[in-house]
This record gives C-alpha cells, structure tokens and sequence, in this order.
C-alpha cells in the first residue's frame, strides 16, 4: 500500500513540475502578441506602468497556482513592505530561477536588468520591453537607462552575482550594482532568498524533478547608502552575503544538485 501510495505521489509530484512550466509558458506567450500590438500605440510611461503590472500579476498568479498543489510555498511577504518605498536597487542572492518570478511577483514597479538575448526571446521578449526592462550591455547604457528609471519611482532589481549560484554561499559580486548605486545615488536594499531545493539552480536541467515538497523563503536583509567608494562597497556587500547564507546550507550533492541553496532554517 505505501509503495502504491509513493508511486501516486511521484506521478502527482511529475505532474505539478510540468504542468506548472507549461503554465507558466501559456501566461508569458499570452501576453506577448498584446504586449506587441500595444508597444507603440502607449506613451512610454503608460506602457512601462500596464507591462511592469501585467509581469507582477502574472507571476503572482502563477505561484499562486503552483502554492495550491501543496509540493510547493512561497513565504515572500516580507517584500511587501517595499512597495511604497522610494526608489531602491534591490539585491538578492541567486539560487535558482525562480528568483526574479518571486520578487516581481509581490511590487508593481520593478525594472529588471536582463541579458540582451532575452529581450529578444519569445516568451518574455515583447512583455520586456514593453515593460522597458533593461539590457545588461553595453555596461555604460545600462548605467544611463537605470538611474534615468528611477525618475518614475522605480525599484531596480539586479543579482549581485550576475548569474546563479554556483559556488558556496554566492559567486563572486559583479561591480554593477555599486556603479548605478553610485551614479544615481540610490540605496540598496538586499534580499535573503532561502530554500531546501537546488531546483533550477544552475545546471539543473529544466524537466529533471526535484525532491518536494519545495519551500521558498524571502527576507529583507540590510539596507546599504549609496557607495563613496564602489570597489569598497562591493567587498562590503559581498561579505555581508556571506556572513548571512553561510549559516546553513540546504543542499549539497556535487552532481545531483550543482548550486548551492541559499540557506533555510
């Protein structure tokens, strides 16, 4: 009986993972020919407003959907407190992919900083720009169109690490963060994310199912001024990410599971 029992939950486990990626897909190509034919027709304000509230909605109805299978949770009521607050650069760590669906998820006006082929890609592409997301290159441009975004009230979300983690507690920190915090003169708020899973860490390929339950956890860590000094300040933010992810981590298997989770008590 338990065997027949293990073998239902398996095939329910299976069913939510790929159901749920399917989902995902349905509500990105959805919205991508409306995001098109609207492009041009809106102001730019009123295009970045409806594209960044559309994005959050989306993702929120997708964790909502996957919440309600009960294989996985999301404790991201901590970002809310962010909402009405003045513009921020807000830094998470990175375990997995999910990590910008979870963040947007919960604040209306975000602008995500994204590599250039995804501005182009057919899920996300037309919702992006629509939502005038900004490319990560070339550097200086970024820089420009990042600290010009934050005239309209908007939070910047942007990985210290670049890419997702690969190395225990995080990657080494890439310099942008400091750059447009320094150029803009913008706070920046860093985000715990915790998990038990290295689902969708780097590596991990995107059909392959995890062990579920999977729980996700969001906290606000410290809040950073705007650096004097940005190679003094990414040292800063590198070793205060470290100090607060070394604690405990979640996962480990070398091959089985690639990245380290962030960490989860």
């Amino acid at each position: 009986m338990r065997s027949v029992l293990r073998a239902l939950l398996n095939g329910y486990d299976y069913l939510v993972l790929y159901l749920g990626l399917v989902w995902l897909g349905i509500l990105c190509l959805a919205w991508t020919p409306i995001a098109m034919i609207v492009y041009p027709l809106l102001s730019e304000n009123r295009g970045r407003a409806l594209g960044r509230y559309v994005i959050m909605a989306a993702f929120r109805l997708y964790l909502a959907s996957l919440s309600l299978s009960r294989r996985c949770s999301f404790d991201l009521e901590a970002l809310d407190a962010l909402r009405d607050e003045p513009s921020l650069i807000l830094a998470p760590n990175h375990p997995c992919l999910l990590d910008a669906v979870m963040v947007i998820s919960r604040l209306p006006n975000v602008a995500c900083v994204l590599k250039a082929d995804l501005m182009n890609n057919a899920f996300l592409g037309a919702g992006a720009r629509l939502a005038r997301y900004i490319r990560n290159d070339p550097v200086r441009r970024m820089v420009q169109l990042a600290t010009g975004d934050f005239n309209c009230g908007s939070h910047l979300l942007l990985f210290p690490e670049g890419t997702r983690t690969t190395s225990h507690p995080v990657n080494p920190f890439k310099g942008s963060i400091g750059m447009i915090a320094q150029h803009a003169q913008v706070p920046v708020q860093t985000i715990l994310i915790e998990t038990n899973s290295a689902y969708l860490s780097k590596g991990w390929p995107l059909f392959r199912k995890p062990a579920m339950p999977i729980h996700y956890r969001v906290s606000l860590g410290r809040r950073f001024d705007p650096p004097q000094n940005t190679r003094n300040f990414m040292a800063e933010l590198e070793r205060y990410f470290a100090q607060e992810l070394v604690q405990t981590p979640a996962s480990q298997p070398a091959h089985s599971q690639p990245a380290q989770a962030g960490r989860m008590t």
